[in-house]
């Protein structure tokens, strides 16, 4: 199977790379992440995956584009579900490119991480699979999350300390001062 999967990060990407691998799939990967702010955290990202792409030899295509503006002119008044549009804008890219690029299927490293709304991440995957006519390949990672963040480690591999967007660093910072 040729699978197009979206990264978030590479810490994310590793655990469900080696297990799709293991698998016998054809795995390439996507950056589209314009969620991620400060411009800062967006480059250390990105840096990490490219830095992992050379380790491991995966394809990645990188989509460069941060997208502060147009992510906060989408959330804006409903910030407590901004999750949605950045699930949805994230995984809709991904499944465009996979069709244009011959994929049988999509996913997202973002399905390891269990502090994501692994429900919504599912049925949006779906609802855009079928919006797409492409498989979405909805498989639950969380349990080799820390296996992961492990390996990413000793890679010495940037570990973000949220999830990505400026609500998620505010959140982030408030909890720390508390």
């Amino acid at each position: 199977m040729k699978l197009l999967m979206h990264i978030c990060c590479s810490n994310c990407s590793i655990y469900p790379l080696q297990q799709l691998q293991k698998d016998g799939m054809s795995i390439y990967g996507l950056w589209y992440n314009p969620n991620i702010h400060p411009l800062s955290e967006y480059n250390e990202r990105m840096d990490s995956l490219k830095t992992l792409q050379d380790e491991v030899g995966l394809d990645v295509e990188y989509i460069d584009d941060y997208g502060l503006i147009d992510f906060v002119r989408n959330v804006v008044g409903r910030e407590t579900d901004r999750c949605e549009y950045c699930y949805y804008t994230r995984l809709e890219e991904t499944a465009v490119k996979a069709k244009e690029n011959g994929c049988d299927a999509f996913t997202s490293s973002l399905l390891v991480s269990p502090f994501q709304k692994f429900e919504l991440l599912m049925k949006t995957g779906n609802e855009i699979a079928i919006k797409h006519d492409i498989e979405f390949l909805d498989r639950d990672f969380r349990s080799g999350y820390r296996i992961g963040r492990e390996m990413a480690k000793e890679m010495g591999l940037y570990s973000q300390k949220y999830c990505g967007c400026i609500y998620s660093e505010m959140d982030r910072n408030r909890k720390r001062t508390k």
